[in-house]
């Protein structure tokens, strides 16, 4: 007569073959007439034992199958009942702890703020954890995918064997779980995931891990979780005030492998990075780093922005707790950091999101919406709750566990416009014909103030190509609620501007006034970023006109143009020493240019931009708002010249920004100022110290009580070719906001 306590013939044939939906209603203790019956899968084994830990005597289970099957009755004993299994084989004997004597490692809160999509902590929930569960030493393993059959956790730990680690299905939310016990950091695993239809996928990274192997390799790897002993409490405190509309805002940004490389190609670490970059930028005077795209992606010419650990800072640049080194240490130079961030699109590499339980899961799943030909991507379901809560918990998780000062969202157009980018047939309109994604806004808003709340002063950043009304206007108003946005209308017309030949620019005057008409309808940035020295457009230096000469005064006079103009600074990484060479990802930075004296002008005088920006109010304090500018001369085009004055709104002293774009000294150029008096010429952009000719007013314009364009006082000045002065009114010189720059005394 068979034992009642016998598994079905099926359940074992179902379990071997790695194809058991319920592997805890087969596995483990189970109550049974007489006492409790242990069935394990060991395939190491010949032999197999339970060892009470009550100290009873080992109970011998029966080989059932010799794929390692076994099970037996342990008479007398109840649930809930711990034990561990004693194993031999012919190369000898070991003991092992039994996952499926744990309980589950999630709860029904868990299962309902999934499914609701508020699950705010997910990425401490899900993912792969090192802890202790009921007494042992582990790894608590999570996934979502509610339409597979079966998952299995599949690592080094278990020889990649599918049949080793089923999990446990949460059928409420799709949630799959275990803890394995004896696993700890370090440990490479995935997911292997049966489909609804019977088919077996490719083995999945794991979408909530939190580091992975290094490519071409493309496991999960299970992070050390100990406590990190951060440092920077004070500056956290000081968000607000440093990163505010109100505050001198200077971003240097930085594509972290390539901004240095060993001689041999190897990648910078965090660490090393953090002994070079952050004294780099801190010497330059910048107020933030911003990092394109740190989480994990396959393929190195994504620059990051194809990512499939959204999760994982990636291996390149070492562990993740060297990314937590590295932004300690900025935040201990007065350095803050800020990470680029992508929800807009995820690639379709095997090991990534796409059909992750065999089907569309995080992906849209109308090919019309979930997938972007051009970049050849899927597109996140933003109407789904489990993905929206997904990607929000993971902006969170890089300033919870990173302390990370803000986050720049990619390609926000994309997300907001239907038809943004997309030809004819890749896209269909809302009901009411109308292209706006309304999901993908109400995504973006949530993100925001979830950000405003946990995590306040820390500042969101959208890359937003269109004219989106309400960008940076708070939520509460109808806007999307991001802190700033960066200023790509500015960005392309300057930029046309200054490649014209200088004869050519008086018939292209608007492209520089064009942008004072909306200047302040949002908080910007004024992004020269690193989509402008790629793709064969040139760097910013080597598409600008003329001879070498004019080229580097005209990059000198743009960038003094650009630091006086409203608005934030955000410079790529080459920029500050004018690269002649279009970036590359394979390649770091021609750091030998910086032998030569045109280029150390240029270093020079981003050196000074920096300072003057952060130490002069009227140059900052109103970037935002339109009571910090007024135009002093707008309109003359014949001399390709501008003129303006920036205020700091609380009666400080006024700053004049003048630039002459082309090659010709302007003598006894008149110009309308709010006062008489002696203005300081605090930066030159054509001082010799910078590379320049040398043609100033030799540190100061004396202003007269003559009117002029609507001023009570105006000055005739020296306007120097291909340059940028700023005059600072003398009440503010004698707080001596400029005696150090190499542009004052000419």
């Amino acid at each position: 007569m068979t034992e009642p306590w016998r598994a079905p013939e099926d359940a074992v044939d179902a379990l071997l073959a790695a194809r058991h939906g319920d592997p805890f209603a087969v596995l483990g203790p189970h109550a049974a007439p007489g006492g409790v019956v242990v069935r394990a899968f060991v395939p190491d084994a010949e032999a197999l034992s339970v060892l009470p830990a009550d100290g009873a005597a080992p109970v011998a289970l029966q080989r059932r199958h010799d794929a390692g099957f076994f099970e037996g009755l342990v008479e007398g004993a109840a649930l809930p009942f711990a034990y561990r299994l004693g194993a031999r084989n012919a190369g000898g004997a070991w003991d092992l702890d039994d996952p499926y004597r744990f309980g589950p490692t999630l709860g029904p809160l868990d299962d309902h703020l999934m499914v609701e999509g508020t699950h705010l902590a997910l990425h401490e929930r899900l993912g792969a954890h090192a802890g202790t569960q009921e007494g042992t030493r582990g790894v608590r393993f999570a996934v979502w995918a509610p339409n597979a059959l079966r998952v299995s956790v599949v690592g080094d730990f278990n020889g990649w064997d599918r049949r080793r680690h089923p999990m446990r299905k949460r059928v409420d939310s799709g949630l799959w779980e275990i803890f394995v016990p004896g696993v700890g950091p370090g440990a490479a695993y995935k997911y292997a995931v049966l489909a609804r239809d019977g088919a077996e996928q490719p083995w999945k990274a794991d979408p909530f891990g939190l580091a992975a192997e290094m490519r071409p390799s493309t496991a999960s790897v299970v992070a050390e979780e100990a406590p990190f002993g951060w440092t920077d409490a004070g500056f956290v405190a000081e968000r607000e005030a440093r990163q505010g509309r109100r505050a001198p805002v200077s971003i240097y940004e930085v594509h972290a492998p390539s901004w240095r490389m060993h001689p041999d190609g190897r990648f910078y670490s965090w660490d090393e990075l953090a002994a070079s970059l952050i004294p780099y930028v801190a010497d330059l005077g910048f107020t933030h780093i911003e990092l394109m795209p740190v989480m994990e992606h396959p393929l190195d010419a994504s620059w990051g922005y194809q990512p499939i650990g959204l999760h994982a800072p990636t291996a390149r640049m070492g562990d993740p707790r060297g990314l937590m080194r590295f932004i300690d240490a900025a935040h201990a130079a007065g350095i803050g950091v800020i990470l680029d961030w992508v929800p807009a699109h995820f690639p379709r590499d095997a090991h990534g999101l796409a059909r992750f339980d065999g089907a569309t899961l995080y992906e849209h799943p109308d090919a019309r919406r979930g997938s972007h030909r051009e970049w050849g991507t899927a597109v996140f379901d933003y109407g789904r709750r489990e993905v929206a809560g997904f990607l929000a918990s993971n902006a969170l998780h890089w300033m919870d566990r990173f302390h990370a000062d803000g986050l720049r969202v990619d390609a926000v157009s994309f997300m907001v416009w239907h038809d943004h980018g997309r030809s004819p047939g890749e896209w269909y309109p809302n009901e009411d014909g109308s292209t706006e994604n309304h999901e993908a806004i109400a995504f973006l808003r949530r993100v925001n103030e979830l950000v405003e709340q946990h995590h306040p002063g820390a500042a969101t950043i959208a890359e937003e190509a269109t004219s989106w009304p309400g960008v940076t206007h708070p939520v509460a108003q109808g806007g999307l609620g991001f802190r700033y946005k960066w200023n790509m209308g500015w960005m392309n017309d300057t930029l046309r501007y200054v490649a014209l030949d200088p004869i050519h620019r008086r018939w292209h005057h608007h492209l520089v006034t064009f942008g004072l008409m909306y200047a302040f309808t949002e908080d910007f940035v004024l992004a020269l970023s690193h989509d402008e020295v790629v793709h064969g457009k040139g760097t910013l230096l080597s598409r600008l006109p003329g001879d070498d000469w004019q080229r580097f005064a005209t990059l000198r006079a743009y960038v003094g143009f650009m630091w006086g103009h409203p608005g934030k600074k955000l410079l790529f990484m080459g920029g500050e020493f004018g690269q002649w060479r279009e970036w590359s990802e394979a390649r770091e930075l021609d750091w030998w240019l910086l032998a030569h004296t045109p280029h150390q002008g240029v270093h020079a005088l981003l050196r000074d931009l920096n300072r003057l920006y952060r130490t002069i109010p009227a140059l900052h304090a109103r970037d935002c708002e339109p009571e910090g500018f007024r135009w002093l001369e707008p309109d003359d085009a014949d001399h390709s010249a501008f003129a303006w004055l920036r205020m700091d709104g609380e009666g400080g002293a006024p700053v004049a920004v003048l630039s002459n774009f082309t090659p010709v000294v302007r003598l006894g150029y008149r110009v309308g100022l709010p006062h008489a008096g002696r203005w300081r010429e605090v930066l030159n952009t054509d001082a010799a110290a910078y590379g320049g000719s040398g043609v100033g007013n030799l540190g100061v314009v004396e202003a007269q009580a003559v009117p002029h364009r609507g001023f009570p006082a105006s000055a005739e000045l020296v306007l120097p070719p291909l340059a940028t002065i700023w005059l600072v009114a003398e009440p503010a010189a004698e707080e001596d906001p400029g005696e150090e720059t190499d542009g004052a005394s000419l």
